[in-house]
């Protein structure tokens, strides 16, 4: 019982004195100073609590995630991370390239093993891949086709992954950071039976509001 009592003396004092420091976290002096800046930048302050209006733009996410389907990077413009546009066209490049040189590659071998099939000797791989060479132009020709799938698959995935962060980002910048969010906090001992043993049960009920 003892241990008990101590416990909870112990967990009130501790959250008794954060509340404290929550209030006397700024001085008067300091106040006054935070309050002429903010009023110097046009934030109106009134009976020693900043307000702020925070503002919530519900479309934005759809809106990015729109402007970088129709145009890649489009949605990262809109949401001012303009670093991020070098970066989305550097991979759509690199996939696109990847994509262009192994279709080029398969349509090469397709050709010429087209060509041995049909009993002609004049194609470009003849003084490579003697006759017959079939089978070899086949693997090849099927080697750069699954290259080709390849990037093409991994080209929509950047261009997917484009769209998805343009949207992630439009909702992560409407997340309200500032340090002046205002919360309440209420914390309060209780005293009850236990149900079974009706002997006394104590504990602490902390309520957070913001």
């Amino acid at each position: 019982m003892v241990s008990k009592t101590l416990f909870i003396a112990f967990v009130f004092g501790i959250f008794s004195m954060m509340l404290s420091a929550q209030d006397g976290s700024l001085e008067e002096s300091e106040m006054d100073s935070v309050q002429t800046s903010l009023k110097n930048d046009g934030i109106i302050v009134k009976d020693s609590i900043v307000k702020k209006e925070y503002y919530l733009n519900p479309l934005a996410p759809s809106k990015a995630a729109f402007y970088s389907a129709v145009l890649p990077g489009l949605g990262q413009v809109y949401n001012k991370k303009y670093w991020k546009v070098p970066i989305v066209y550097g991979a759509l490049g690199a996939g696109i390239y990847a994509y262009t040189f192994y279709n080029g590659e398969y349509q090469r071998f397709r050709t010429a093993f087209k060509r041995r099939r049909a009993g002609f000797t004049d194609d470009e791989f003849i003084d490579v891949i003697p006759l017959p060479g079939n089978d070899r132009l086949e693997r090849l020709q099927n080697a750069k086709q699954n290259e080709r799938d390849l990037a093409l698959l991994v080209t929509i995935i950047i261009y997917a992954l484009n769209i998805v962060d343009a949207n992630v980002d439009a909702h992560l910048k409407q997340f309200n950071i500032s340090d002046d969010l205002s919360w309440d906090m209420n914390l309060q001992p209780y005293l009850e039976a236990n149900p079974i043993n009706s002997n006394p049960n104590y504990g602490m009920a902390l309520t957070i509001t913001f």
